[in-house]
């Protein structure tokens, strides 16, 4: 597919699950698309799923994509923080003075401002920007927490218009105040997924009452103070499956090495260094890092079930047994 003349076109480089539906989501609201991914896989998925959308080209290398972008470019980079210098290693010497880097993925703010100031020695902008909503809200309208220069958040608010739910973006601030506001996003949610599964795990093994929890769900999800897509989102696997039998009690974490290490880590690391208490916050962190202890059939078991059901729904992170 051949991208034709239109008035905005982009780069995008990563084209996993949140990806993908990004650019699907561009294409939509008449932005061009220039994509690319390292796996050939993911490409031809793409090619699959955007049949019928025009201003579409995917290419085979960062040459090809750097050659299809008119100057000065953008080029919106959606790759986990562990291969985002691999990516600007060989993305940056094709690029010119003046374009644009957009790191969608969740990398640690501190690592963005040290590219930022490379890149910038370099005559290249760069930009952060916190994506939140999961693969639904990529497909359909996300949350967007963008840092950056008030020039280059202008640059780029017709992509981030396309992209995101109606007033669902903002100029957070300088360049790493996107990713330090989606850090802290993703500890308050590992504190709200917690409480959640907490609740629903007295719920299922109170003695006194047998529960349907579908149905406790179903009232909670409707305007009720804790009311929210977390909520909704146990709600529809409960639907689906209501013991969550076919969910695994031990939740993905990002714990383990310090490379592993992510952004509710992160959050708790410089909340210390702050001199902020995050009891909530660390509770439940320890909860997901020590979750393979917890015996499945268990009421913890079924407690770090619901926080993974709640993943699932978001993410599609692995939790499934089959």
């Amino acid at each position: 597919m051949k991208i034709s003349g239109a008035s905005l076109r982009v780069g995008f480089i990563g084209l996993g699950r949140m990806g993908k539906n990004i650019v699907l989501n561009l294409l939509e609201h008449g932005i061009e698309v220039v994509a690319w991914n390292r796996s050939p896989e993911p490409r031809e998925e793409l090619k699959k799923e955007a049949d019928g959308l025009q201003n579409l080209t995917i290419v085979e290398n960062t040459d090809d994509l750097v050659k299809f972008l008119q100057t000065p470019r953008i080029i919106w980079l959606m790759v986990s923080a562990e291969a985002m210098d691999t990516v600007l290693a060989d993305l940056t010497p094709k690029l010119s003075e003046g374009d644009l880097i957009i790191d969608g993925g969740n990398s640690f703010y501190r690592e963005t401002l040290r590219r930022a100031k490379e890149l910038s020695e370099k005559g290249i902008h760069y930009m952060d920007c916190g994506t939140s909503g999961g693969v639904e809200g990529a497909r359909t309208g996300a949350c967007m927490m963008v840092g950056g220069s008030k020039e280059d958040f202008e640059r780029i608010e017709e992509v981030l218009k396309a992209e995101a739910a109606p007033n669902a973006y903002g100029h957070l601030g300088p360049v790493g105040a996107g990713h330090f506001t989606k850090m802290v996003h993703n500890g308050i949610e590992y504190g709200m997924m917690e409480a959640i599964g907490e609740g629903a795990a007295m719920l299922k093994h109170t003695p006194e009452f047998n529960f349907d929890l579908r149905e406790v769900f179903r009232v909670y999800s409707e305007k009720s103070i804790i009311d929210s897509r977390l909520v909704s989102w146990t709600l529809a696997e409960l639907k689906n499956d209501p013991n969550l039998d076919n969910i695994v009690s031990v939740i993905g974490s990002a714990g383990g090495s310090e490379k592993a290490k992510g952004e509710a880590h992160w959050t708790l690391e410089l909340a210390k260094d702050m001199g902020v208490d995050t009891p909530v916050i660390q509770a439940s962190v320890d909860v997901r890092d020590n979750s393979d202890k917890d015996v499945e059939n268990s009421p913890n078991g079924f407690r770090n079930k619901i926080v993974a059901a709640q993943r699932w729904q978001f993410g599609r992170h692995p939790v499934k047994k089959n």
